[in-house]
């Protein structure tokens, strides 16, 4: 599939099985997940793994991002420091369509502690059937681009 239709996927060590449910149920809506890890229960540190995603996303080899870890706070921030990367935690459906209606997202995070996993599968949907609606939004968009310097 070409790079518009690939999600990136990556967690810390407490979301794996969250992370591969989300996989899965992307690949059944058309979507080319690439999961980029970790595989293995070890202890490992969201930083990497949420900046890993974010540079896939930014460089344009993935369309969008979704990343996780235990609240999905602290992957969120590690893929914001990405040049590019426009990243939100959601733990509801309408935030998650927000912030791609209202901020042109293009990455979204997640707790696997906050969340299970029919109501993570309903982020997702609603992150991914939402499209940014520009307007009025889209010179707000660029004044947060701007702050990138």
């Amino acid at each position: 599939m070409t790079p518009n239709r690939r999600i990136v996927l990556s967690s810390d060590h407490t979301a794996i099985a969250l992370r591969q449910a989300i996989a899965a149920h992307i690949a059944d809506h058309g979507w080319e997940p690439l999961d980029i890890g970790p595989t293995t229960p070890d202890s490992t540190d969201y930083p990497r793994h949420g900046e890993a995603a974010a540079r896939r996303v930014a460089s344009g080899d993935s369309r969008f991002g979704i990343i996780l870890c235990g609240t999905g706070q602290g992957i969120m921030m590690a893929a914001n420091k990405v040049k590019g990367v426009r990243c939100g935690v959601c733990a509801e459906p309408y935030s998650a369509a927000m912030i791609r209606a209202h901020n042109d997202a293009n990455m979204l995070a997640l707790g696997a502690r906050v969340v299970g996993q029919a109501l993570a599968l309903a982020i997702v949907d609603a992150f991914l059937t939402t499209d940014f609606e520009a307007g009025r939004h889209a010179p707000r968009v660029e004044m947060i681009k701007a702050l990138e310097g």
